[in-house]
């Protein structure tokens, strides 16, 4: 008899977590589906990132402009002693294209696996903020300390291989939202898709060949104007 009851006790428990594993699931796929019609009403694009961006330029102005006489002071950034270290400074155009392309890959592909999740979306506009937040930072730095000289010296050294990372960047954005569009937002996609994953892979595959002209004109150009510049700066 103790027996008997033994295994209806148990049937009973090994009942009672079948019915909570099925209402988890339940749960979690309405949360899911919530989420995903949640991401439906965002209209996104190249307005929406430039949008981040120019938050970010806003916000890197504001910050170096209340905090200037912490960051620019004497031995601040951009000072006198970096920019004369910098006109003499000897390159090493292999080690330099080795370090920039590492740097410029990793950040790509990072956000590529990023778009396949959900916070792909959020890790674009993270990272058009970002670009923002830097180049404002930049730009106003230089501008505070050198004047109309700052600005020229700005452009200077972003020039040529800025001409080939924004495009990229910005084609890179589209790329990651059309990813995470197809995969959470329409459903349309799926990693069993072949056409799907090999096309994406073509389009990412095109965008880091040219992201690696423009490390190469980075590594092997820019210097030499940099430091051209500097000698009548």
């Amino acid at each position: 008899m103790t027996w008997g009851i033994s295994i209806c006790q148990k049937a009973e428990a090994h009942s009672v977590r079948i019915s909570r594993i099925r209402w988890s699931g339940i749960t979690f796929g309405r949360a899911v589906r919530r989420m995903r019609f949640s991401w439906k009403g965002l209209k996104t694009g190249n307005s929406t990132f430039l949008t981040f961006f120019c938050v970010g330029l806003i916000a890197g102005i504001f910050v170096i402009n209340m905090g200037k006489s912490i960051l620019l002071g004497d031995g601040g950034m951009f000072d006198e002693s970096t920019l004369y270290h910098l006109k003499y400074m000897t390159v090493d155009s292999n080690a330099l294209f080795c370090y920039v392309f590492r740097k410029r890959i990793v950040r790509l592909l990072g956000l590529a696996v990023l778009s396949t999740t959900y916070l792909g979306l959020v890790a674009c506009m993270g990272a058009s903020f970002w670009y923002g937040l830097s180049a404002g930072a930049f730009l106003t730095t230089l501008t505070i300390r050198y004047g109309i000289k700052g600005i020229l010296l700005a452009v200077i050294s972003m020039f040529p291989q800025y001409l080939v990372y924004v495009p990229v960047v910005l084609a890179m954005l589209l790329w990651c939202e059309e990813i995470f569009r197809g995969i959470y937002v329409r459903g349309e996609y799926s990693a069993a898709d072949r056409g799907f994953l090999v096309k994406k892979a073509g389009r990412l595959l095109a965008l880091l060949f040219i992201l690696l002209i423009g490390c190469v004109l980075e590594a092997y150009m820019n210097p030499y104007l940099l430091m051209g510049f500097l000698k009548i700066f």
